[in-house]
């Protein structure tokens, strides 16, 4: 199937949803609503039995292949003690990562407070972060110190934006101050997430809303490919200082992604692209 095939299985930016992506939508949300009423109960009953759980990382693979996402793994992940970078195309990204290696998230704080979302968040034990708390800075990074400790495992995305999934944006460094220096026995795992032909497609960006894209993707006719790399882990202290991790990082990404793409990665407009902070701020 072409890239614009692929793509055409589901509604365009704006264009209205017809009756079949409706139904689409309302059968896809059904599944949602009952893998959490299975899910939901057993977690807090493993809770009374156990510390860690394993339900919110097989919730959230699920609900990635309800969405449509066929998540397909290249390489292997480090199942504790790792901070993992990404790239960042869709709000997928998150269900798809979590549901392949349980990781926690840095979100903007403004999550926390979504209906079901925020919740949902909780449960996976993601840090919650402001961009306008300058001085809190230094309480957020506690706390993602307490999430790796904790949930053994961390994802943020770098690019602080999604993009339109053909290209990477400059990395920002704020919570990666986590890592100067590196807690003890911490490696950095970075990760290529490849949409492939729907990846501009499926891309949250412009002036769409959270709740139209997500609509969008809901009533898009079949699956998608989502091609997640964990690419080889490297030692933070062998990169002393933020700035030097995120380029190493970047380093690996981008030659990685390219590579998923088989084209040299293109500019991506700013202006168009208003920053969502679903990743670090």
């Amino acid at each position: 199937m072409t890239a614009k095939a692929e793509a055409s299985a589901g509604p365009a930016r704006g264009a209205a949803i017809g009756i079949l992506g409706k139904v689409r939508i309302g059968l896809r949300v059904l599944g949602l609503l009952v893998a959490l009423l299975v899910c939901v109960p057993l977690h807090y009953l493993w809770r009374t039995i156990h510390y860690g759980s394993p339900l919110p990382m097989l919730f959230l693979g699920l609900a990635a292949r309800i969405a449509g996402a066929r998540v397909r793994i290249h390489g292997t992940h480090l199942r504790r003690d790792v901070f993992f970078i990404a790239n960042h195309v869709s709000w997928v990204d998150i269900l798809a990562l979590a549901g392949a290696s349980g990781t926690a998230f840095v979100a903007k704080a403004e999550l926390e407070r979504a209906p079901v979302v925020g919740w949902l968040s909780r449960l996976n034990r993601t840090v919650f972060v402001s961009r306008e708390d300058r001085m809190g800075v230094a309480d957020q990074i506690n706390r993602l110190k307490e999430a790796l400790a904790d949930n053994w495992s961390v994802t943020v995305f770098p690019e602080g934006t999604t993009t339109d999934g053909q290209s990477l944006l400059p990395f920002k460094t704020a919570m990666l101050r986590v890592l100067e220096p590196p807690p003890p026995g911490i490696l950095v795992q970075p990760v290529v997430l490849h949409y492939g032909p729907v990846a501009e497609w499926i891309g949250w960006i412009g002036d769409e809303s959270g709740l139209a894209n997500a609509l969008r993707v809901l009533a898009r006719k079949g699956s998608f490919r989502l091609d997640v790399h964990f690419l080889e882990p490297f030692d933070p202290r062998d990169f002393p200082g933020r700035k030097a991790i995120a380029a190493e990082a970047r380093a690996r990404i981008e030659p990685a992604l390219e590579a998923a793409l088989e084209t040299p990665l293109r500019p991506f407009a700013l202006d168009v692209a208003p920053v969502r902070y679903v990743g670090t701020p």
